[in-house]
């Protein structure tokens, strides 16, 4: 019986032992930011992913990537302390049509595989119909006759 007691309470302590280190939370529901339709005219494009580091020690965003040129993302240069908040910018150019791109965040944190994130946007571009002046010239003249 003491074998087996013993043997749980290390069991235990090893899995308390692996959850210590820096942790990483998002603050957006499934790490996505959703853009929704957007006009380029209206939208600078830009989008912030916040996060805070919930384990015990310092988080390092060592590397923030996307999957295209159409989207720049920036990372924080310094550590994120425990219980620290931080951000990752993105600025997507605003073409129009639909958005849906990734970004992946290498990271030290232990609660996600391999370190890694990933980020995602998504919503729509749109361009705003703005009259041809020349249109209402017309049918303005049309509606005089």
């Amino acid at each position: 019986m003491k074998r087996i007691l013993l043997a749980v309470v290390l069991m235990l302590t090893g899995i308390v032992s692996a959850q210590t280190g820096p942790k990483i939370v998002f603050k957006d529901k499934d790490n996505t930011v959703d853009y929704g339709t957007v006009s380029k005219d209206t939208d600078s494009g830009e989008r912030v992913f916040e996060f805070t580091n919930t384990g015990d020690q310092p988080l390092i965003i060592k590397n923030v990537q996307s999957t295209c040129g159409c989207t720049v993302p920036s990372k924080p240069e310094q550590p994120i302390m425990p219980g620290k908040t931080g951000e990752i910018k993105v600025k997507y150019n605003m073409n129009p049509g639909p958005i849906r791109k990734t970004i992946t965040v290498e990271t030290n944190a232990v609660n996600v595989e391999g370190g890694m994130v990933a980020l995602k946007i998504k919503g729509e571009v749109i361009v705003k119909n703005e009259p041809n002046p020349l249109e209402k010239k017309t049918n303005l003249l049309m509606n005089k006759s």
